[in-house]
């Protein structure tokens, strides 16, 4: 008797380990081999394994997250595995079916075949399925046995599937979290390029800008000169630019001037003007389109006799040209060389050098310079719109984002307080089974004429020990159920509703022990119970479990104790209401990002950037009120909030 009731006590609290690891553990390996220590204190368990069904993969895959074996080493170890058809595999077969299979060596040599599933044949094998609250399969959970000495009783069964049901609760939540921080981290990334691409874009806009400015104050000579010397610059900005010329064609004379001259190896351009058909300029000119060579090219152009007499020096390593052009109308070329190695010219660079000559050519024909601004300030407006319609979808992705991190909030909820309520249902269905099991022994006992004092009182004895046990799990769900039902309304409503506010913060805190379980965090409210509110209880119930949740995640250290505080007070016809941890806390750097969207300094360890910039919303928004926060290093967070009472009278 009192052996079945030590037993009964460590099944209670093997579950009770499981739902705090559900709360507590990130990783699915550290998870299971918990389970596989706690397994091991009620039933022999040397040899144990757990594969997970990969949703992502085609067919019907797996993996074998967790193998424990004292015969055979893991067969496939970070391996993708097709599953095999169930008369191939016990495994499968219990994946397939849904069902749990229990089977010794004699049962599988009477099946006739000799290889159903891989490794040594085990003197006793039990697999369960893992189910999700859908009842789609998530996995298989195994446990056997080679030893003829140590087998599995029907209570060892039960039992085992029991824990099964348990661990499919505690896998599904962790396959949840897993998915949603992958998306995450995904969707941070195409942010991030998607910025990178912004600014290049941005850089060029300006550059333009200022060519178009450029070319509206030039209308002297002198003025000319200034232009190309800001030219100049403007390009050196865009690509590698130490080599560079600007050439002039005069049609009227077929000659090409050089006005603006800068090289490493020469001081001075080797001709100040020459006729149409010399050097590099002239190739340009005559093909009317931007030209990219390297030495290479350059070298056969030069011995097939397409450039007419070089000028210059001819060690070049790489070579860019374009022709200004208006129209048909070519008014001259812009050069970039380059005589080192390490420093080629791309077609981008060409296309920037290309795009720049026309510009430049607006700035050369007087006629033509209205003409060249309207064109460009067209482009810049519709660029500007480019970039508008680009921050407008990244607005909508932000906001996107925030949503879906706002129903993962709310989800993960859902998944606590499910996995919350099926421990202590589970109990009771343990500790019920337990009882019949009693009663019908107690009558056989009775029957049998062997019942004597002793054997009833402990009889007695165990009905008490086991209502208690019933008793007190079964209250347990009945307020976790009736928190939750508020708290989950609430933050999927956006109804203005009456309700008191120290109850409400109470039915908040209750619905967030999942999270608190485990932890030894304290946490102390100070609100009185007379505050009658007319406001938003979901804008509340997510300030409050976004503040909780943050202090968990990035307030206290693993293992570390810590207070949270929490008041509400009325002043006047608003609420003042303050959170404080005595957490790490932060420096004044990382506290002015506090409240950015996608910040946080947790990336891939939980935090997604959104918590804090969700608070923030939900105070100045729906509240309609203010928030402001204090913290330095090693002095925790304190949130100071002040918000209206009444929302129907504020607004």
């Amino acid at each position: 008797m009192e052996s079945r009731l030590s037993r009964l006590e460590a099944v209670q609290a093997i579950l009770l380990e499981i739902g705090q690891l559900s709360s507590s553990c990130t990783d699915i390996a550290v998870f299971l081999q918990s389970v596989h220590a706690a397994l091991g204190r009620i039933m022999y368990a040397a040899n144990f394994y757990v594969a997970l069904c990969d949703r992502e993969a085609e067919g019907n895959a797996v993996r074998f997250v967790y193998f424990v074996d004292e015969v055979d080493d893991h067969p496939y170890r970070d391996q993708l595995v097709q599953l095999a058809s169930p008369d191939e595999s016990p495994t499968a077969w219990v994946i397939l079916n849904r069902k749990r299979l229990v089977m010794t060596a004699a049962d599988q040599l009477a099946r006739g075949e000799e290889d159903f599933g891989v490794g040594t044949v085990a003197e006793h094998w039990m697999g369960c399925p893992l189910l999700d609250q859908n009842h789609e399969i998530l996995g298989a959970m195994v446990i056997q046995s080679y030893d003829k000495q140590h087998t599995y009783s029907d209570e060892d069964q039960a039992l085992f599937a029991q824990i099964a049901n348990h661990v499919s609760s505690a896998l599904q939540g962790l396959q949840s979290m897993d998915r949603l921080e992958r998306a995450v981290h995904e969707r941070t990334l195409e942010l991030e390029r998607e910025v990178a691409e912004r600014s290049k874009a941005e850089a060029m806009q300006r550059a333009l800008y200022e060519i178009a400015s450029l070319s509206a104050s030039a209308s002297t000579e002198s003025d000319a000169g200034v232009l190309y010397a800001r030219l100049h610059e403007i390009i050196s900005e865009l690509i590698v630019a130490r080599n560079f010329l600007i050439a002039l064609y005069h049609p009227k004379s077929g000659e090409i001037s050089i006005p603006y001259f800068v090289d490493e190896k020469d001081t001075e351009a080797p001709l100040k003007r020459f006729e149409f058909g010399k050097g590099m300029s002239s190739y340009v000119l005559r093909h009317r389109a931007p030209q990219l060579l390297d030495a290479e090219s350059f070298g056969a152009l030069l011995s097939s006799g397409q450039i007419h007499e070089p000028l210059g020096d001819l060690g070049i390593a790489s070579w860019i040209g374009a022709p200004m052009l208006v129209g048909e109308k070519a008014y001259g070329v812009i050069i970039a060389q380059s005589y080192d190695s390490s420093v080629i010219y791309t077609q981008s660079d060409l296309d920037v050098l290309a795009f720049v000559a026309n510009h430049t050519a607006a700035a050369i024909a007087r006629t033509a310079a209205d003409r060249a601004i309207r064109r460009a300030k067209t482009e810049l407006e519709e660029q500007n719109e480019a970039l508008a319609s680009a921050l407008h979808q990244l607005q909508e992705a932000q906001s996107e984002l925030v949503r879906q991190e706002k129903l993962a909030s709310l989800g993960r909820l859902v998944a606590g307080v499910a996995h919350e309520i099926n421990t202590p249902l589970g109990i009771c269905v343990t500790a019920t089974s337990h009882l019949v099991e009693e009663l019908r022994l107690t009558r056989k006992d009775l029957s049998e004429g062997v019942l004597d004092e002793d054997g009833l009182n402990s009889f007695f004895d165990t009905i008490d020990q086991s209502l208690k046990i019933m008793t007190t799990n079964t209250q347990r769900a009945a307020a976790l159920v009736r928190s939750f039902k508020q708290v989950a309304v609430d933050q999927s409503s956006d109804n203005i509703r009456h309700f008191n506010l120290r109850k409400y913060l109470d039915e908040v805190l209750l619905s967030l022990q999942p999270k608190l379980k485990g932890k030894p965090i304290e946490v102390n409210v100070d609100c009185p119970s007379d505050i009658a509110m007319e406001s938003f209880p979901g804008a509340v119930s997510q300030i409050v479990t976004n503040m909780v949740v943050n202090s968990l995640v990035h307030g206290f250290g693993e293992g570390q104790q810590g207070t949270i505080r929490i008041s509400g007070k009325l002043d006047g016809d608003h609420v003042v209401f303050d959170y404080s941890d005595d957490g790490v806390g932060m420096d004044q750097s990382t506290l002015s990002q506090l409240f950015d969207p996608f910040f946080t300094t947790k990336r891939g360890s939980g935090g997604s950037g959104l918590g804090a910039h969700i608070l923030y919303n939900l105070v100045t928004g729906p509240l309609g009120g203010t928030v402001k926060v204090v913290s330095s290093p090693g002095m925790g967070l304190h949130y100071h909030l002040r918000f209206p009472r009444d929302q129907r009278k504020a607004a």
